[in-house]
């Protein structure tokens, strides 16, 4: 039996890969973990009598996150990582082998991998995990602009994660949030913007919540960027405040890490880069609502023009800076 339901966003680009699959076919099976993970050998050590795999992926450009789940027990054999990798159990265990490193791993504790040398896993049957691929260079590139310069990979992240507390427990649960967004054909996943963001949250919060080298670095007191390079990410915002910017894009156009942008916004601007940007996105909306005509322009078209790809929100914003809803402002020029 096999049972492969992908599922894609028409008319958004660089929407999510989704896909929902199920399968007794061990072949078929490779072949979905060697399209959205690695080139894989996959073992029964019990043999192939009611294996079946289950799988729903997402993917989010460099960042890959699954349930996989397995009827039987399984082997996974990878020759060579060429990502960052960690496996969380949401039921039963898996014991893994990788860089010298044993671990088992359980609900309780996540196995964690790294770029550059093979990878053994034993899923007991009956367990089911989160599978969590990130780009090497995507997770590199995220840290170097949270620190403001260049970092030597790859990155020394431990061989376990305890997932019982503090800031690994949340990042399990936000990465649970994103694996939720599976079942849902409206999810805003579906928009660019969005699925940035989260992706980028994804990124960022595996380097804050783990020791390695940066990660003093990291969690120390930021320095406020000097005011000429703040003002390069407010020019940069008005003169395209449609454009899909992150946070760490403001911060590379500053010439800054983000927390120093973050920081001096804070104390030049008076608000967070994000919070600046929606700000200037309304101001845009606000005068294209005032001026068009209401007979062929619509306010979800007018919110889309500027960026913002959830209309209720949309709304609600608008009207708390500007004392009417957009639909009011539209009508006005009728």
């Amino acid at each position: 039996m096999v049972d492969v339901s992908p599922r894609t966003a028409p008319m958004v680009p660089e929407g999510p890969d989704i896909v929902h699959f199920s399968s007794a076919d061990i072949d078929q099976a490779r072949t979905l973990l060697n399209r959205f993970y690695y080139p894989v050998a996959v073992g029964t050590p019990e043999g192939p009598s009611g294996f079946t795999l289950g799988a729903e992926v997402i993917q989010l450009g460099p960042l890959t996150v699954g349930q996989l789940s397995f009827a039987t027990p399984v082997t996974l054999d990878v020759a060579e990582l060429d990502a960052y990798h960690v496996s969380m159990p949401t039921s039963g265990r898996m014991r893994t082998r990788h860089a010298g490193h044993e671990v088992l791993a359980t609900p309780d504790t996540a196995a964690v991998f790294g770029p550059g040398s093979p990878v053994y896993t034993l899923h007991d049957a009956g367990s089911a995990e989160l599978s969590i691929k990130i780009g090497r260079t995507a997770l590199e590139e995220e840290l170097a602009g949270l620190l403001g310069h260049p970092v030597e990979g790859p990155i020394d992240l431990p061989p376990a994660i305890a997932l019982t507390g503090g800031p690994s427990q949340s990042w399990s649960r936000l990465v649970r949030l994103l694996r939720d967004e599976l079942d849902y054909e409206q999810s805003l996943l579906y928009q660019p913007l969005i699925a940035e963001q989260l992706r980028s949250c994804v990124l960022s919060g595996l380097l804050l919540s783990v020791p390695h080298k940066y990660h003093d670095e990291l969690i120390g007191p930021p320095t406020a960027g000097p005011p000429r390079a703040i003002r390069r990410a407010v020019e940069a915002i008005h003169d395209e405040p449609e454009r899909a910017f992150s946070v760490s894009d403001l911060a590379r156009i500053a010439n800054m890490s983000v927390r120093s942008l973050q920081e001096g916004f804070r104390r030049h601007v008076g608000t967070a880069p994000m919070t600046y940007l929606q700000s200037v996105r309304l101001d845009r909306a606000h005068e294209g609502l005032r001026r068009a005509d209401p007979t062929r322009i619509t306010v979800s078209a007018v919110a889309h023009r500027w960026g913002f790809a959830h209309l209720g929100r949309f709304a609600s914003a608008y009207r708390l800076r500007f004392g009417e809803s957009p639909s009011e402002t539209l009508r006005k020029n009728g």
